[in-house]
């Protein structure tokens, strides 16, 4: 397939109007909307904005690729805009953005679409396919250009060799796969051919791995190196000198990467998941982040679908009864048997054994995942709960750890056993008996006794907390402290005890209403973007995504933050004195008419927190200067 078969001219748009980042996102998903190429431009502009806050995709140069993978798209395409004056796009290098290419993908999309639109991305590293795109003047130059581009590659596609005797193999990975994973590829390879250096690389995409490294490679590799920002298989260069790298920086600094390599300036690469210090060098964590939070999140990202999916299926059972799945119940109703069943009784009792398992395999890569996986199943049926598998998790994944150390000193004709027999075996068992005889009845018992503390607390006592638990969901708005005060309320959630969570999602809910209702109010207070911004912010804040006030608490810190964290506050507040309790642990405005308690109130308490909020942050700011004449019209 041909880019020129996904970019039409009916996709492209020379002159971009729009001033923004904001407002260059609308307009291009607007021209694939006319396009007839989204079913629903809503849920794919919300997929685009969730890649962003992973990390901008305006990867420098001038260019920016936003792009989602989402079935809001009716058939793959690309939308092609262009902006002479350049627009803030938050790029990497500081610089304003010129060239736009809007990637649309559906989840179902076959390879061949997906290697199309990552074969886009590659094109867009050479500046001299860059000028004629900046210099085209119809929709055909943009297209005849493109396909120009294509047959070269076609002459190119041959891996790198040169006459070096050092080989240096590299691994490239982004979380959608259909973008940076090829653009940091092309231009380690574009690096390496310039430096007459051997390099192969290894894509790990939507569409699966390509040109996978062999064991041969490996062995011969004088490093490697890693530019992901998603978990690849990582126990295969055991011994290696690895260079591990977001892959913006194989973007960004390929020749900085290959010379590193070439000087081996980067820790050894050990099985367990550590590196080893070489040379005097520092040595650092392969993960980036590491630690606790690092694998605790690899736990809690893997299990949210499980929870979100299956507690709401459970708060929406209630709608038919509260207790409507139960057949001796008067009220008893099959479809309130049938979500509770689903939701509850299958997908909600995976929670904790999903989370167990992640954590276990962040710890030590794929043989801790069924240790932890099952780890986490006794937890969840032995009463410990989401305690237990924490516990579990984390007791699995270095357990695994130890035996890989263990077992290191086994023959070489040994090797093959291990993942598939000797780790899982001892694996599974030590977790198990651990589990049974050391951990679960003591969890147990902590849950049992934080579960009536908790309901025998008296009315201030629960005010304080919800006050706490409000306010942390505000401090850094999806960051640890937001992900800390969640992970307890889900806990609470599992232990039966349904209202911090309402708190905490009171709490997470207020920061982008609060704002968007801030720039409502106190339009002389946020620049044009920002406006604009508070516009989007209504719909994240009533789909509790906090993450969409960061931009305005990452351009105003000092006064944003504060005010946020405050309303959140009051709104968590509210929430323990008006008795809500919250069954679901995700959903926003979608579950609100399930809660436990007057939903009327819950919703009180959340407008007064956003209320508290928008006046604080409207009161702190200072009057901006541009748009002044608009506004004053």
């Amino acid at each position: 397939m041909k880019i020129t078969d996904l970019l039409t001219k009916d996709t492209i748009l020379l002159n971009l109007q729009s001033q923004s980042k904001e407002a260059v996102i609308d307009e291009l998903i607007e021209k694939l909307h006319t396009a007839g190429k989204l079913s629903d431009k809503k849920e794919y502009k919300e997929a685009i904005l969730a890649r962003e806050s992973q990390s901008t995709t305006g990867i420098g140069e001038g260019i920016a690729i936003p792009h989602a993978k989402t079935n809001a798209v009716s058939e793959p395409a690309i939308a092609f805009g262009r902006s002479t004056d350049g627009i803030d796009y938050e790029s990497l290098d500081g610089q304003n953005a010129h060239l736009f290419f809007m990637i649309a993908a559906y989840e179902g999309a076959n390879n061949d679409h997906l290697a199309t639109l990552s074969r886009l991305s590659s094109f867009l590293m050479d500046p001299n396919f860059r000028s004629k795109l900046q210099s085209a003047t119809t929709e055909k130059e943009i297209l005849d250009a493109i396909d120009a581009k294509e047959k070269e590659m076609e002459k190119e596609d041959a891996p790198t060799s040169s006459s070096s005797k050092q080989k240096i193999l590299a691994v490239t990975a982004c979380p959608t796969g259909i973008a940076h994973t090829y653009m940091a590829a092309d231009a380690l390879k574009a690096k390496a051919k310039e430096m007459d250096v051997n390099l192969k690389v290894e894509t790990n995409g939507s569409s699966g791995i390509k040109n996978a490294l062999t064991k041969e490679d490996i062995d011969e590799a004088h490093a490697i190196i890693v530019a992901a920002d998603k978990q690849v298989e990582m126990e295969r260069f055991n011994g290696k000198h690895v260079i591990q790298v977001p892959v913006a920086q194989g973007i960004r600094k390929p020749q900085q990467l290959i010379q590193q390599a070439l000087d081996q300036d980067a820790p050894v690469y050990k099985s367990n998941g550590e590196t080893k210090d070489v040379d005097n060098k520092k040595a650092a964590s392969p993960g980036g982040r590491s630690g606790f939070y690092k694998h605790l999140m690899s736990g809690v990202s893997n299990m949210l679908p499980f929870v979100v999916g299956g507690g709401i299926l459970i708060a929406i059972s209630f709608i038919f009864g509260i207790n409507a799945a139960d057949p001796k119940d008067p009220s008893y109703h099959p479809i309130a048997e049938a979500l509770s069943t689903i939701g509850g009784g299958n997908a909600f009792a995976l929670m904790i054994p999903v989370l167990a398992g992640f954590i276990a395999m962040s710890i030590a890569d794929r043989p801790g995942f069924a240790p932890g996986m099952v780890g986490g199943f006794m937890a969840a049926t032995g009463g410990a709960g989401f305690l237990g598998g924490l516990i579990a998790g984390f007791l699995a994944g270095y357990l695994v750890l130890g035996l890989k150390k263990l077992f290191s000193s086994l023959p070489q004709s040994l090797e093959g056993i291990k993942p598939v027999l000797l780790y899982p075996l001892f694996g599974i068992l030590l977790t198990g008996l651990i589990m049974m005889f050391i951990v679960i009845e003591p969890v147990k018992a902590l849950n049992d006794a934080l579960t009536l503390w908790l309901k025998g607390m008296g009315t201030g006592n629960l005010v304080f907390l919800g006050l706490i638990l409000g306010g942390m969901m505000a401090v850094d708005m999806g960051g640890p402290i937001n992900k800390a005060a969640f992970t307890f309320g889900i806990a609470m959630i599992d232990a039966g005890n349904f209202a911090p969570h309402a708190a905490i999602m009171a709490g997470g809910m207020v920061p982008p209403l609060g704002l968007a209702l801030s720039t409502t109010l106190f339009k002389k207070k946020y620049t044009k973007a920002e406006r604009e911004a508070g516009k989007t912010n209504y719909i994240m804040g009533a789909s509790f995504i906090t993450e969409g006030a960061i931009p305005f608490a990452a351009a105003d810190p000092g006064r944003v933050i504060p005010a946020a964290v405050i309303g959140s506050a009051v709104a968590g507040a509210l929430s323990m004195v008006f008795g809500i309790g919250l069954p679901a642990p995700h959903g926003g405005a979608f579950v609100i008419p399930i809660v436990n308690g007057n939903p009327l109130l819950y919703v009180l308490a959340i407008l007064i927190g956003s209320i508290v909020t928008a006046f604080i942050a409207g009161i702190l700011k200072k009057e901006v200067q541009e748009d002044r004449k608009e506004l004053a019209a």
